[in-house]
């Protein structure tokens, strides 16, 4: 019976996830994923490689997230603990630690959502060694949008560094839809609060002045 049947919050750990077998069969897909790419660009050219790349992986993504949520329930993502776990857990069904190395984290800044950051990868290593690394277009946001979309949720997922574009790290920024939208009307009512308070202060200072002026 799945968690999502018990009602009762996804308590698996990514640990047991793994496997001997797991492990192996999951860096031949990768390998297998590898040299369709190169055969791709081989006849067709990079363009064409790096579109149906996504595909294939947005594909994947989306399937491995509906096993997700058929076996462990969707995730409340309006809380940041539980979005981070899912994260966790969906990266570690899909690579492993020799393969990429990462970890998820609350925004540094305070805000809604959390954080992955990513410091190795194992397929800008080997499409450096293919020498496939120039115009090659990082399907990630693809994938990761499939994840979101077999688990049935509503995120914004954004890549704001890249290591295939220079950055130090790859890192990207989930959130809530919901939770997102809350934070943007709070940060406008602030705002609005804050003119407002503005405005009378003026406007009193001004009729102060005038009453003194007429005194």
């Amino acid at each position: 019976m799945t968690a999502q049947e018990t009602g009762k919050p996804a308590t698996t750990p990514v640990d047991e996830l793994e496997n001997e077998l797991a492990v192996a069969l999951r860096q031949f897909w990768w390998l297998h994923d590898a040299r369709w790419y190169q055969g791709v660009k081989k006849r067709f050219g990079q363009e064409v490689a790096n579109e149906i790349n996504a595909e294939a992986l947005r594909f994947v993504g989306r399937r491995v997230g509906s096993w997700y949520a058929n076996r462990e329930g969707a995730p409340d993502v309006c809380s940041s603990a539980a979005l981070q776990n899912v994260i966790e857990a969906i990266t570690r069904i899909m690579t492993n630690e020799g393969m990429m190395r990462s970890h998820t984290e609350p925004d540094p800044d305070g805000g809604p959502g959390v954080q992955t950051v990513i410091t190795e990868h194992f397929a800008l290593r080997m499409l450096r060694a293919a020498r496939s690394l120039e115009g090659y277009d990082c399907p990630c946001l693809d994938m990761r949008g499939g994840w979101f979309e077999g688990l049935g949720v509503d995120v914004r997922d954004e890549n704001r560094e890249c290591m295939r574009t220079g950055g130090a790290v790859c890192r990207f920024h989930t959130e809530s839809v919901q939770t997102a939208s809350v934070h943007s009307e709070s940060v406008h009512s602030e705002s609005v609060h804050s003119e407002s308070v503005h405005t009378e202060s003026v406007e009193t200072e001004s009729v102060e002045r005038k009453e003194l002026y007429r005194s």
